[in-house]
């Protein structure tokens, strides 16, 4: 029993469990049980969160938490001015960032602990799990599998890859996280720091090519959006940081090199993209033509039948922009406070022209921004850019300032992610208010991002006065 205790106390092995049932509930079949795990994991985190704030007295070390708490302060005020029926949905989601908040973010408070012990074990199941699921799915793939039951498209979803996955988009991000993942534990400093030996180098390279392929072809826009921004982001702290003070002619030449080498990523991951669909296209269709010669007399294949691994629909927005006309009819039904996060279908159906509805398509903005900003309005927004801004200062003036260009460190690569990942927000349901492999992989790197503050700003227990009141610094 009391084993049992010392477990359901324990936030790592929480994130570590809630992380990994996460990422199966994209996987096609195991999809229903790992949602059923999940319920039992969600509860195990909310009383994580009570036990952290009342009984460790987490926020004595938190990290600009005074912010997350007038943030969470906002919800409640708007669940509370839009009481609907959707108001248990509302509390489900209040819950589901306070675990986001304090459980992931809230990594940094934690004493005692090894963060990178923990990230080796993710990043370890992640690479093993991507390589064997992504070799499966193109095992199928060669040997024309098909299967579709309800939402699950089993291999190719609208003539696009998906894998053993649900959705191609899907299929895209997770592949990118298992691209990162593989960064991180090539990095001898991650290693020495998590107490752990490297993963053979020749997994890896199966991985990074399982991955990167399953990237390419799933012409998921905004993941592969997301990798170059990764990529990006990584080149410029590399041009960037530097212990010396920099002259302003230095800092236009980087930054005009950095440019040229964005655009040039660029342009080459587009055009790789176009030409392995086009060669897997071929392929493909010539082993399908091959079988069909097997079996009935020579017949050619039709261009319909032809997988492209392209978009069917061609429109570039995907349908987005309808959503975001839609969201700006709905934040001013409620600009101040907004509408709550769980309303947004309901008033869309109800006053608005119905665009939002209850579909795995349309069942959100797809914008992470809008939708915080519809959810808890301007009020609501503000605080929660302030702590951004807040948070990322800190951490970008600690990056390039205490790592250089051949850092062997896990800090750029962390930072890279979370960039390219507020980017990535801007297309798809993946800041905040969602629960998904996603969004709580976001607020992982985030938490472990946040570690660093307390090795590079360590707590000095300065105080400032409000009204008499002494509020610790680094809670502002």
């Amino acid at each position: 029993m009391s084993r049992l205790k010392e477990i359901l106390k324990n936030p790592s092995k929480f994130r570590i469990s809630y992380l990994i049932v996460l990422f199966f509930c994209n996987v096609a079949f195991i999809q229903i049980p790992a949602y059923v795990c999940l319920v039992f994991l969600f509860f195990w985190g909310v009383y994580l969160v009570y036990y952290k704030i009342f009984k460790q007295k987490c926020m004595d070390g938190f990290r600009f938490g005074l912010w997350i708490l007038l943030f969470l302060a906002v919800n409640l005020v708007t669940m509370c001015l839009n009481i609907s029926l959707s108001f248990v949905y509302n509390i489900v989601m209040f819950l589901h960032i306070s675990i986001c908040f304090f459980i992931f973010y809230g990594i940094h408070t934690e004493k005692g602990f090894n963060a990178k012990a923990e990230l080796y074990k993710v990043c370890k199941f992640i690479i093993y799990a991507t390589t064997l699921l992504g070799a499966l799915g193109f095992i199928f793939m060669m040997l024309g599998v098909r299967f579709e039951w309800f939402w699950i498209k089993f291999i190719i979803f609208e003539n696009r890859y998906t894998g053993v996955y649900i959705n191609p988009n899907i299929l895209g991000f997770i592949s990118v996280v298992s691209i990162v993942c593989c960064h991180l534990i090539m990095k001898p400093g991650f290693l020495i720091q998590a107490k752990r030996t490297r993963i053979s180098r020749i997994w890896i390279a199966i991985c990074l090519s399982v991955d990167l392929f399953s990237l390419l072809l799933c012409d998921s826009n905004a993941s592969f959006t997301l990798f170059v921004c990764y990529v990006i982001f990584t080149l410029i702290f590399i041009y960037f940081s530097s212990s010396a003070r920099m002259k302003k002619k230095q800092f236009f030449i980087k930054l005009l090199a950095v440019l040229v080498a964005a655009v040039y990523v660029i342009l080459t991951a587009f055009m790789v993209r176009s030409v392995c669909q086009r060669g897997f296209s071929q392929l493909v269709s010539a082993d399908k033509h091959l079988d069909k010669e097997a079996v009935v007399s020579v017949k050619e294949i039709t261009s319909s039948e032809a997988i492209t691994f392209t978009h069917e629909n061609k429109n570039i927005d995907s349908g987005r922009l309808k959503l975001i006309k839609e969201s700006f009819k709905l934040f001013t039904l409620s600009p101040v406070f907004g509408i709550s996060n769980g309303n947004i279908i309901e008033y869309s159906q109800k006053y608005l022209n119905g665009t939002l509805s209850m579909s795995y398509h349309n069942s959100d903005i797809h914008n992470g921004y809008l939708t915080i900003i519809v959810s808890v309005g301007i009020v609501g927004f503000l605080i929660f850019a302030f702590w951004g801004l807040k948070f990322g200062k800190h951490i970008v003036f600690n990056l390039f300032k205490r790592q250089n260009a051949g850092s062997q460190d896990i800090l750029p690569c962390l930072f890279a992610f979370c960039c390219g990942y507020l980017v990535y927000s801007l297309f798809e349901k993946a800041l905040l208010y969602d629960i998904s492999f996603m969004v709580l992989w976001f607020w992982y790197m985030l938490g472990m991002t946040s570690v660093y503050l307390n090795k590079y700003e360590p707590l000095i227990g300065a105080h400032y006065m409000l009204r008499r009141h002494r509020i610790p610094r680094h809670l502002i």
